[in-house]
């Protein structure tokens, strides 16, 4: 599965849509404005909203919080020692560790699980600036986290490179 990511250069929030690999809009990530954290709600074509993702306020490294109806799935934050590439680690409520890694801030790098690649996000091959290719490699997957994770990591790197 393919999905292209679109972000808006500029506007009020931080909504953006994400296709599929025949142009249709799966996503919508729709960015809250004017909120002390940054908060982003994943939704469907019909405005049902899939995920929730906060940054976590206080805590020693910057968090990225994901939500599934009210209830927490997923924390995501940058690995204490990585010194030649980003490396972030996504905890899963299950107990489960998916590793992220690669270029972040020229948006691409992989996301695995003990090993095994799940997906790939990428703008290599794009030759428009803010949009970039996610592939999920595996199909047991779940797109809708794979691609929230996504938002979190680059998110959380580029808040880095603002610091």
């Amino acid at each position: 599965m393919r999905f292209l990511v679109r972000e808006r250069l500029l506007g009020f929030g931080d909504d953006y849509w994400i296709e599929d690999d025949r142009g249709n809009k799966a996503f919508l990530v729709d960015g809250k404005a004017m909120r002390l954290r940054d908060t982003f709600e994943l939704k469907d074509t019909q405005g049902r909203v899939l995920i929730h993702i906060r940054e976590k306020m206080f805590a020693l490294r910057d968090t990225m919080l994901i939500e599934r109806g009210g209830e927490p799935l997923a924390r995501i934050r940058r690995k204490r020692l990585s010194l030649l590439r980003n490396h972030y680690r996504v905890s899963l409520v299950d107990g489960t560790d998916l590793d992220v890694s690669g270029k972040i801030l020229d948006r691409e790098f992989a996301v695995e699980y003990d090993g095994e690649l799940l997906a790939v996000i990428s703008r290599r091959f794009l030759h428009i600036r803010e949009t970039y290719g996610v592939d999920v490699v595996r199909e047991d997957t779940d797109p809708a986290l794979l691609i929230a994770v996504a938002v979190c990591v680059i998110q959380l790197a580029e808040k880095e490179d603002d610091d």
